[in-house]
């Protein structure tokens, strides 16, 4: 008996990813590998979304090259003269063009290996399953049997003071940035506003944050966000927390100026503001009303455990549904929804994955906090190493990172890991992959590791937090 012939589909594609970040990029390269008919959207004319463009990798990218100027290894042998000497800004943004450059053609050359169409243009929806795409000289439409939206976010505008890309910028503008500034106000302290406020404190320029709440990064550990402010205050940065902005205006004094007016009636005025208060998924353009969509008030998809939509064969994925909205999360969800339209055996992503904060000092994160596991009423024991106390931390000229573990008291498993200092979104793996396997202290006071690394912090801190268990 032969088998049933599957009729043709009625679609161009299985599958379309709007958006080529982490997100978008994933789910078309495994569906591509299961054989699936597959096209990615992009309106700018590199792919790699905002991811590439103007977020994670040209941020980070600058605070390399800040990093090159200004790190402790670059203070060994140079005269004070030297070391003072403050890069420029087309110095400092070179090399993020050359870095988004390279990586923007290594992922084109992905999406081509692996049959992936790649459509150039603004797409929004003409029916659920159906999408125009338009250029400056064209437009077409698409259709496809699944669509994945995962067009990312923009900065949230502030209202009613205009991103002039010179004195008020955004995180988009501001790795564009022509002339560094003496003085720099930085309002918001999410992670986007600490890291550039830390990487411009470490240049020299006197930067003061502005946040509405008392402290900065509450989902952090406590110890952690305390030497972070610490360091950063050693770098000319000022907190003023608990403070709301109420409106910005640019002023002759005789030179231009950011004139920052807060609630409290303070002034501050500075040569440059960066508006760094959140960011709003992507979607204005997409007319999600003729897909039956609606986001919510942030511009942002609910979805369910599989990443769909109200509308089932609509997927969402990345920024665009919220937390964590992280580079790597959002490419693992990218993947976990392209298993899930086609009805691949995937497992849930895990809940451990590590925070990484490319501020100077880095700092990265898995797993539980001192204050989690106190409102849970979980008992822990605390062990800590200070780079000051590893000689890779000596040879490296940072004596004030620091690598915290929490144990279980009871079972002495590992909850937490907690790292400030260089190489920390690095050195946080080894305690992600322990918790992983639900192994503690003992795993950390047996092993090996190799002399002189960063990775010693691990026995250190274990034999911290063994010292303590033991005196009771």
């Amino acid at each position: 008996m032969s088998s049933p012939i599957t009729p043709p589909s009625p679609f161009q594609y299985d599958l379309i990813c709007i958006g080529s970040g982490p997100a978008g990029q994933r789910a078309a390269i495994q569906a591509a590998k299961i054989g699936k008919r597959v096209a990615v959207i992009e309106k700018k004319h590199v792919v790699g979304g905002a991811c590439l463009e103007t977020g994670t990798i040209p941020s980070k990218t600058f605070r390399e090259a800040v990093m090159s100027f200004t790190g402790p290894h670059q203070h060994w042998g140079r005269s004070p003269e030297a070391s003072n000497n403050r890069p420029t800004a087309e110095q400092l943004v070179t090399r993020v063009a050359e870095v988004i450059r390279i990586e923007g053609a290594v992922m084109n050359d992905q999406l081509r290996r692996n049959d992936v169409e790649l459509l150039q243009g603004d797409a929004f929806f003409m029916d659920p399953h159906t999408l125009s795409v338009r250029t400056e000289h064209q437009v077409q439409t698409v259709s496809s049997a699944n669509i994945l939206i995962a067009v990312g976010t923009v900065p949230t505008p502030p209202p009613n003071i205009p991103i002039d890309g010179q004195h008020i910028l955004d995180s988009d503008s501001i790795i564009h940035l022509a002339h560094l500034p003496r003085t720099m106000t930085v309002i918001g302290a999410g992670i986007i506003g600490i890291e550039y406020a830390s990487m411009f404190g470490a240049l020299g320029v006197e930067v003061t944050l502005v946040d509405s709440r008392i402290r900065p990064l509450e989902f952090l550990d406590g110890e952690i966000v305390d030497e972070l402010i610490y360091q950063m205050r050693n770098h000319q940065v000022t907190f003023r927390l608990g403070e709301t902005v109420e409106k910005l205006e640019i002023v002759n004094t005789p030179s231009r100026k950011v004139v920052i007016h807060l609630a409290s009636g303070k002034r501050l005025v500075s040569g440059l503001a960066l508006y760094s208060v959140g960011r709003t998924g992507a979607t204005a353009a997409l007319q999600l009303d003729k897909a039956g969509l609606t986001a919510d008030t942030r511009g942002r998809l609910p979805v369910d455990a599989q990443f769909r939509t109200t509308v089932p064969h609509i997927l969402a994925a990345g920024d665009v549904i919220g937390f964590p909205s992280l580079a790597a999360t959002s490419s693992e969800q990218g993947r976990l929804a392209a298993c899930y339209a086609f009805a691949l055996e995937a497992e849930p992503m895990t809940s451990l994955f590590p925070v990484g904060i490319y501020a100077i000092p880095e700092i990265s994160m898995v797993g539980a906090t001192e204050e989690q596991l106190t409102l849970q009423k979980v008992p822990y024991e605390v062990g800590i190493a200070r780079y000051r106390e590893i000689a890779r931390g000596t040879i490296m000229g940072d004596p004030n990172g620091m690598l915290k573990l929490l144990f279980h008291r009871n079972d002495h498993r590992l909850l937490g890991v907690h790292v400030i200092g260089t190489g920390a979104t690095e050195l946080i793996h080894i305690g992600q992959a322990i918790l992983h396997t639900e192994r503690g202290l003992e795993y950390f006071l047996t092993t090996v590791f190799n002399y002189p690394t960063l990775a010693e912090c691990y026995k250190v801190a274990a034999l911290d937090a063994y010292n303590k268990l033991c005196e009771i």
